[in-house]
């Protein structure tokens, strides 16, 4: 597989792999990798949370457990009570 980077980054992986962490270029670009992997990982995790979070609430409503809060006033009453 071959792939470009730009001037920049390219520089950083020579000098990440310089700095004695890496033994060559090659474990630089599978480290980012597998960070870019991890990283990918959380945010679809995320995801899945916040949709389920959603069916969650709409689920409560749907059933009418809920509160309806329809000025300032109620909103702040309503998380003085939390």
């Amino acid at each position: 597989m071959n792939f470009s980077l730009t001037p920049s980054l390219e520089q950083f992986v020579r000098e990440r792999a310089a700095s004695g962490d890496y033994n060559n270029a090659s474990e630089v670009v599978r480290e980012a990798l597998r960070l870019l992997k991890r990283v990918e990982e959380q945010r679809q995790l995320k995801m899945e949370r916040l949709r389920a979070a959603v069916r969650q609430g709409d689920d409560a409503v749907a059933r009418g457990d809920f509160t309806d809060l329809d000025a300032d006033p109620d909103l702040d009453a309503f998380f003085a009570g939390l």
